[in-house]
């Protein structure tokens, strides 16, 4: 079980979410190599290049993100995801308990659109999760 009693993480989930806010993703990492604590790594304001930049390869991590897009010629969305990160250098016991502790995670990152399980940082390309998120709005008049 993932501990995600940090009060940073709620705040930062909520900060995302805000309209008001410029910030659109949140990082989560493992306090130590052995602890199941999260917490927030960090956050920024550049979108998803921004936050696949923060990835590393040797950790597990989940990642919040707002992603705006033109669904049409006359609308702009806005749509939240969840990402799922397990890096290639990740350890072997830390992967093997990511199915458990994304539960806990998606009790404090409560709404998205869709979850993204990346094990690459191409996973995170923005293009492919729009569609994505296209689909999973149904909601598109020009046949995208």
């Amino acid at each position: 079980m993932a501990d995600v009693s940090d009060e940073g993480i709620n705040q930062a989930y909520l900060d995302v979410r805000s309209d008001k806010s410029d910030t659109n993703w949140l990082l989560l990492d493992y306090e130590s190599d052995r602890s199941d604590r999260l917490m927030v790594t960090k956050t920024g304001t550049r979108g998803l290049a921004e936050l696949r930049d923060a990835l590393d390869d040797s950790k597990a991590s989940y990642g919040y993100a707002r992603v705006t897009y033109a669904n049409d010629k006359e609308s702009q969305r806005e749509k939240f995801i969840l990402v799922v990160w397990i890096g290639s250098d990740c350890k072997v016991m830390r992967k093997a308990k990511i199915s458990v502790h994304a539960a806990n995670v998606k009790q404090v990152l409560r709404v998205y659109s869709i979850e993204v399980a990346a094990r690459e940082k191409d996973d995170l390309k923005e293009k492919p999760i729009i569609s994505r998120l296209r689909t999973a709005g149904g909601a598109s008049y020009d046949g995208v």
